[in-house]
C-alpha cells in the first residue's frame, strides 16, 4: 500500500456554489482534517459566501485554511485563483465584485482584462488545460505566466475513469512545453462519498429535471470527494502532491486579519469619537430633561459612555444617529428597537423611547465587554419611505462603501420535499400531498404518520430513500438574497472586505455573504436592521415621558394608558435577532382607524 503523503485540497466547492456542491463548508473542513490534509482551500464559484463558516471551524481544530474561488470567464478559461495575503484576498474580492456587478443578479461575467487589473495578486490554477488544442493552450499558458508570474500552475484533477493516465501524460507535455509546473487538485464537490445521491438531486433540482432523465449531466462517480491521501498517493505523481503543500505554505492569509472599521466623517474637525459622542447625548439628555437628567439616568450614561469608549464603539452610535436624525428630519417615522432599548445613550440620542428613569434596563444586554460582540441597533422606519433612507445612505457614503446586507435562503421540510420529491419523479399531486401535510411542529423529520395521512407507505424504499434526502437537504443554501434592510457600511472599499452583488431591486447593491457570520468573525458588521414598519392604519409612538412627541408620533400616548388601550392594538413586539423581547422592550403600535 502507498505511503500516506502530505497534501493540500486547493480545489473544493461546497454547498455554497448553490446546487452544485453536497456538502456544507464545516463538513469538508472537518473531513480534510480526519483524513491528515496539510490544508483545505474553499473555492466556491465567483464566491466567498461560505469561507467564515468555514474558517471558524478550521481554527476551532487548529487546521489551515486557504480562501479562494473559482472562474470561468467570458471566453471559456477555468482558474481556480488563491489568496496568499490579505493584498490578495481584497483583491480576490474585487474581481468577485466586479463579475457580479456586470451581470444580473445569480450571475456572473469576467474577462481576462478583469483578471488582469483586479486580481495579478493570487495564485492561479488552470483547470481543463488538456481540452484546448496545442495552439490555443499555448496562448492560454503564454497569458498565465504574464498575468501571473511565478503564480500559476496546471491544475491536473485525475478520477478513476480509465483515462487518469493519458490525461495526465497530455499536461506534462502541456507544461513542459509551457513552461507551468504542474499541481494536484480534486475539484471536490462533497466531503464524502455517501452525499452522491444529494449531489445527484441537487444537480436535477438545478436543471429541472429528474435524477432519471439527467443523465450524463450527473457526475459519473464520486470521486469529486475528498480523497484518503493513500488513494491520493495511487494515482498522483509524488511531486504534483507535494506541490500541493509548497502552494498552501504560500498562503498565509487568515479572515482573523480582517477588522471592520467604522466610518469616521460623523466626527466634526477639532473632535473625537468619543467627545462628539458626548456632546450629542448631553444635547439629547437636556432634551428629554430641561430641568436636570435624574441621578438614575446620568449614572447609567456615564456608565455607558465609559464602556463604549473602551470597546471604541462610538462611530457605531454616531452612524445610527446621523440617519434617525435624517429620517426625523424628513418626517419619516422611526425607532430603534431590541435590545438597544437597554441603552440610555440611545435614549438620549432619540434611536429608542425607553425611558431609563422610569424602567429598569440592563445595558450589558445591549453592549457587553464579557461577550466582545459589537453592538446591534435596530431601526424601523416607515415601511412607504424607507427607501429614502436606504438611498441616503448609498448617497452619503457611496456604493463602493455600503451594501444591504444578504441573508441564506435556505431548504426547510416543505421546500425541500418539493424539490427532492420533483427530482426522484413524484407527480405533482404526490409531490403537493406531502409538503401540505408536514407541519412545523414536525421539526427536521419526516414523521411516518405525516407519510400515511399524505397516502404513503412509510416503508417503501423511494420513500425512506426521500425521506434521507430530504434530511441532508435541510438547512442548505438555495440563494442569497437581499436582508430587510441591515446595511453594512465600511470606512474605506468595502468591496476589498467583501465582495458585493447587484440585487434583484434596481438601484440597490448587497455584500455576497451573510452579515451575521462576517459578525461572528469580527470581518464586517451589519449597522442595525432597517425594516419597513407594516402598511396600513397610522402609527402611533410611544411620547417621550414628558408628553412631547417621540419620532413624530401623537403626543401623550404612553402618559395616557386609557387612550393607549382605546386606540391602540400591539402590532409586533420588537426584539434583536435571537433575542427574546424583554419585559421592558416598548411595542410598536397600530391604531386601529
Amino acid at each position: 500500500m502507498p505511503q500516506s503523503p502530505h497534501y493540500a485540497e486547493l480545489h473544493c466547492v461546497s454547498n455554497f456554489t448553490f446546487l452544485h456542491g453536497a456538502s456544507r463548508p464545516e463538513e469538508l473542513v472537518e473531513r480534510a482534517h480526519a483524513l491528515g490534509y496539510t490544508a483545505l482551500a474553499l473555492t466556491d464559484e465567483c464566491s466567498v459566501a461560505g469561507v467564515v463558516r468555514a474558517h471558524l471551524r478550521a481554527r476551532e481544530l487548529g487546521f489551515q485554511f486557504i480562501v479562494g474561488s473559482e472562474f470561468r470567464l467570458e471566453d471559456g478559461l477555468r482558474l481556480v485563483l488563491l489568496a496568499p495575503d490579505r493584498a490578495a484576498y481584497g483583491d480576490l474580492c474585487e474581481l468577485i465584485t466586479q463579475g457580479r456587478r456586470a451581470a444580473e443578479k445569480g450571475s456572473y461575467l469576467l474577462t481576462r482584462a478583469d483578471v488582469a487589473r483586479l486580481a495579478a495578486g493570487c495564485l492561479a490554477l488552470w483547470r481543463g488545460a488538456e481540452e484546448s488544442g496545442e495552439a490555443a493552450a499555448l496562448a492560454d499558458a503564454r497569458w498565465l505566466r504574464e498575468t501571473f508570474p511565478d503564480r500559476a500552475w496546471i491544475g491536473v484533477e485525475l478520477v478513476h475513469d480509465g483515462r487518469a493516465s493519458a490525461r495526465l501524460a497530455a499536461l506534462a507535455a502541456l507544461g513542459e512545453q509551457a513552461g507551468l509546473a504542474l499541481v494536484a487538485a480534486g475539484d471536490v464537490h462533497l466531503h464524502a462519498r455517501g452525499r452522491r445521491a444529494l449531489q445527484d438531486v441537487l444537480t436535477a433540482i438545478r436543471l429541472g429535471t429528474t435524477v432519471q432523465a439527467a443523465g450524463l449531466a450527473l457526475a459519473p462517480s464520486a470521486e469529486r470527494c475528498l480523497r484518503s491521501r493513500q488513494r491520493l498517493a495511487a494515482l498522483y505523481p509524488p511531486e504534483l502532491l507535494a506541490e500541493t503543500v509548497r502552494i498552501a505554505e504560500r498562503c498565509t492569509f487568515s479572515l482573523d486579519e480582517l477588522r471592520y472599521e467604522y466610518p469616521e466623517e460623523l466626527v466634526p474637525a477639532g473632535e473625537t469619537p468619543a467627545s462628539h459622542l458626548r456632546k450629542l447625548t448631553e444635547i439629547g439628555l437636556a432634551r428629554r430633561w430641561p430641568g436636570g437628567t435624574p441621578p438614575k439616568v446620568r449614572s447609567l450614561i456615564e456608565h455607558e459612555l465609559r464602556l463604549i469608549a473602551e470597546l471604541r464603539y462610538e462611530p457605531y452610535f454616531l452612524t445610527v444617529h446621523d440617519i434617525v436624525e435624517f429620517a426625523r428630519g424628513r418626517g419619516i417615522f422611526c425607532q430603534g428597537r431590541g435590545s438597544a432599548a437597554n441603552s440610555a445613550v440611545c435614549f438620549a440620542l432619540g434611536i429608542t423611547e425607553v425611558d431609563p428613569d422610569r424602567i429598569e434596563t440592563l445595558f450589558e444586554r445591549f453592549v457587553s465587554k464579557e461577550r466582545d460582540e459589537p453592538p446591534d441597533i435596530d431601526v424601523d422606519f416607515e415601511h412607504e419611505r424607507r427607501e429614502e433612507v436606504i438611498q441616503y445612505i448609498y448617497q452619503k457614503y457611496g456604493r463602493h462603501r455600503a451594501a444591504l446586507a444578504a441573508t441564506v435562503i435556505t431548504y426547510r421540510p416543505r421546500s425541500a420535499v418539493r424539490d427532492v420529491g420533483k427530482a426522484m419523479g413524484l407527480g405533482l399531486d404526490q409531490v403537493d400531498r406531502l409538503a401540505r401535510n408536514l407541519q412545523w411542529w414536525d421539526g427536521k423529520a419526516l414523521a411516518p404518520e405525516r407519510l400515511r395521512e399524505a397516502g404513503f407507505d412509510p416503508e417503501n424504499p423511494l420513500l425512506q430513500k426521500l425521506i434521507a434526502l430530504v434530511d441532508a437537504l435541510l438547512g442548505f443554501p438555495r440563494h442569497l438574497s437581499q436582508h430587510v434592510g441591515g446595511f453594512v457600511i465600511a470606512r474605506d472599499r468595502l468591496s476589498r472586505l467583501v465582495p458585493i452583488e447587484n440585487a434583484a431591486m434596481e438601484d440597490r447593491t448587497v455584500i455576497r455573504a451573510r452579515a451575521a457570520q462576517g459578525r461572528r468573525a469580527g470581518a464586517w458588521h451589519a449597522l442595525g436592521d432597517p425594516q419597513g414598519l407594516r402598511p396600513g392604519g397610522r402609527i402611533s409612538w410611544p411620547a417621550d415621558g414628558h408628553g412631547r412627541r417621540a419620532g413624530g408620533g401623537p403626543e401623550g400616548v404612553r402618559d395616557d394608558p386609557a387612550r393607549r388601550h382605546r386606540r391602540c392594538v400591539p402590532d409586533r413586539v420588537a426584539r434583536a435577532d435571537g433575542d427574546a423581547p424583554a419585559p421592558e422592550t416598548p411595542m410598536l403600535l397600530r391604531s386601529r382607524d
